[in-house]
């Protein structure tokens, strides 16, 4: 067990105290601060990566601090949101956060309705639209993947010299091409049903009701909305009441129509449900909201519905196919990216699925998954400039790996918006690509996943210009943000702090030399079982000339310490970190095999510098050998700032061990001099 301690105002006091901390406190901390303090602060939560706050005053935020903070990847705000990106350590920086901040963390949902007081108008449309289509993106997607299979085995001709298709020589693959369809017709043709349901849902009425109402707008027993225009009007089913007739037509694969059917029905249910006698709401409620619902559908706001999705559509379709096509793509390929920032490129989703309604297939898909493409692209220029650097490379290779594969908020606002110039190059080389990708036709048969996959959605006869694009989003970016970053990237961006190639070959060494090969550990008579060898290379000095009462009487435990001369802390001996403390990162402890326990302490009161100038090199519950760097700190910034460099080694639980001897007031070389002995 470690020592009790006490403490008297010493601002490291003792480390163990630290321990207890949350591994976040110090960061939640400066956080609640750079966001104005719990005073400012209307509601918070948070989902996969992001912390999300709904503050009283978002101009009292500072974000350029935020987002200099080592823990916080990135910050926006959207949808009347302030959202600090953490990455997947967010469930424990959200615990730590509440604790310090003294508030109660709500639902993502009460987020989101605190979040409308600071919405205008069209933020609150485009949230509107999100949340409608955000149960449904993961069924759209499914729908997506399973025509885009599909066009692999029905459309392209591979076999018999390019005659015969896989489902043309194989019964099989036939049949699978038919029963893959039933899902996908269920997607994508009854989709005004999904629709009708989330719009209940979200609106918070009976989404029964929602569901019913969606499958009255694609009935089989109505002329399907496919079949309408090569229908003549006279042939057209139609109900007939005596005094008025109306066209008996589905809504299949309409989004509009369905979008304005069902916030009828829930406005006709809240309605009833205000001037109902309580005693009968049950009946007439849903009785008079649901037959009245329907009527407006089929004879309203259906077809009005349709006519601005046409409209809508043929707008989209014309600036596509037009004489302006190569502006249109352009400016869509160039302003794609910051649409995501304001939350704008949900709205694509309607369009797209309008557009597959309308002309059997979408223009629009194919460059939002080149955008995607072309971001991930200028990350992985990033990845090659920063190749040294560990510390931003634990951050670009999984974003650029999630761009490519369709989520782009890693990439773009955890690396190209940090820089700046890499976020530009994504867009001119999404630009380059769209102007390409209308020029050539390049057509979707459904939104399916972004990035790379997205070749899947497209139509076959288009999948090898497509290719061409993709070729485009990837070099333009990556290269233009290679060249400019190697002028832009200061040497500390690109390989980290402290010169890493000197670090290595000083560990390499260290970790190489024998006890044999050590004239000093000879003198010492140890026989490298029961040693541990300096921490550092500098002049080894007693624990009481170390000028810091917690250390220097002995509080903590006996031990020595070292003046530094180098830059690196390495492992003494063989063990596993068990203490590593992520918020000032001026500290490690380790665990030996047989149970003694040791504390490396970096400079004094170093915690009060948060980790600026320190970096860890391993990670918790690591094995490490004797010899291993462990903390790579910056001895001129802890000067700067005031702060001894004087690094302390601490017995803290003896173990098994016993009969210690600690050997000091001699220079020691990292690696190699023995410098406690022990049984």
């Amino acid at each position: 067990m470690f020592k009790q301690i006490r403490t008297k105002g010493n601002n490291h006091q003792n480390v163990m105290e630290e321990r207890k901390m949350g591994k976040y406190t110090q960061d939640a901390q400066q956080l609640l601060r750079l966001i104005g303090g719990k005073e400012n602060i209307a509601a918070v939560s948070h989902c996969v990566t992001r912390m999300r706050f709904v503050l009283n005053d978002p101009s009292k935020a500072d974000v350029e601090a935020i987002e200099a903070m080592k823990v916080v990847k990135g910050s926006f705000t959207q949808a009347g949101q302030f959202q600090v990106i953490i990455g997947n350590a967010v469930a424990d920086f959200y615990n730590d956060f509440v604790k310090v901040a003294g508030v109660e963390g709500v639902s993502k949902d009460a987020v989101k309705q605190a979040a409308k007081k600071n919405q205008n108008v069209l933020q609150k449309v485009i949230a509107a639209l999100a949340e409608i289509f955000a149960p449904l993106i993961p069924a759209i997607i499914t729908g997506g993947l399973i025509l885009g299979f599909r066009n692999c085995i029905d459309s392209i001709y591979f076999f018999e010299n390019g005659t015969k298709t896989l489902c043309d020589i194989s019964q099989f693959w036939s049949g699978m091409d038919s029963f893959l369809w039933l899902i996908g017709e269920a997607i994508f043709h009854m989709l005004p049903v999904g629709i009708c349901w989330s719009v209940t849902k979200k609106m918070g009425t009976t989404e029964m009701l929602g569901i019913v109402l969606g499958l009255t707008l694609v009935s089989g027993q109505l002329l399907n909305a496919y079949s309408v225009a090569g229908t003549a009007a006279a042939d057209i089913p139609k109900w007939d009441f005596g005094f008025v007739k109306v066209n008996m037509i589905g809504y299949q694969a309409q989004v509009l129509p369905a979008i304005m059917a069902a916030f009828v029905l829930v406005y006709l249910e809240r309605f009833f449900r205000k001037i109902s006698p309580q005693v009968i709401s049950s009946v007439v409620v849903p009785f008079c909201s649901l037959v009245l619902a329907v009527m407006a559908a089929h004879f309203i706001v259906g077809p009005i519905g349709w006519k601005i999705g046409s409209a809508i559509s043929s707008v989209v379709y014309a600036g596509i196919t037009g004489s302006f096509k190569v502006v249109f793509g352009a400016i869509f390929g160039f302003v794609y990216a910051p649409l995501v920032i304001t939350g704008l490129h949900h709205m694509s989703n309607a369009i797209d699925l309008q557009l597959i309604a309308d002309y059997g297939g979408t223009m629009l898909w194919p460059m939002i998954a080149l955008s995607n493409i072309a971001q991930g692209s200028a990350v992985m220029g990033m990845i090659i400039l920063q190749k040294k650097n560990v510390a931003a490379q634990e951050v670009n290779v999984p974003a650029g790996i999630s761009c490519y594969l369709g989520v782009t908020e890693p990439a773009i606002f955890g690396v190209n918006l940090k820089y700046g110039f890499p976020f530009i190059y994504g867009m001119i080389g999404s630009a380059i690509s769209a102007v390409v990708c209308v020029m050539t036709s390049t057509t979707a048969n459904a939104v399916g996943v972004g990035g790379i996959p997205g070749i899947l959605s497209i139509q076959p006869k288009y999948m090898g210009s497509f290719a061409i694009c993709m070729v485009i989003a990837f070099v333009i970016p990556m290269t233009l943000t290679f060249i400019v970053g190697k002028k832009k990237l200061s040497m500390a961006d690109r390989v980290g702090a402290g010169d890493s190639a000197d670090t290595v070959d000083v560990s390499a060494e260290a970790g190489s030399i024998s006890a044999t090969e050590n004239t000093e550990t000879t003198e010492l008579n140890g026989d490298g079982a029961n040693t541990l060898r300096a921490f550092l290379t500098g002049k080894v000095i007693p624990l009481k000339e170390v000028n810091d009462g917690v250390f220097s009487e002995g509080v903590m435990g006996d031990g020595l310490a070292i003046l530094p001369e180098n830059d690196t802390l390495y492992a003494p001996c063989d063990g596993e970190v068990t203490v590593l403390m992520d918020e000032s990162r001026h500290a490690c402890g380790l665990t030996l095999e047989n149970g003694m326990e040791i504390l490396l302490h970096i400079g004094i009161d170093t915690v009060e510098m948060q980790g600026d100038g320190f970096e860890y090199l391993v990670s918790l519950n690591q094995k490490v050998k004797q010899g291993t760097p462990l903390v790579r700190f910056d001895r001129e910034k802890i000067r700067t700032a005031g702060h001894p460099d004087v690094t302390v080694c601490i017995v803290t639980e003896e173990g098994n061990a016993k009969d210690f001897e600690f050997v000091t007031d001699i220079h020691a070389e990292a690696g190699k001099t023995e410098i406690v002995l022990f049984n």
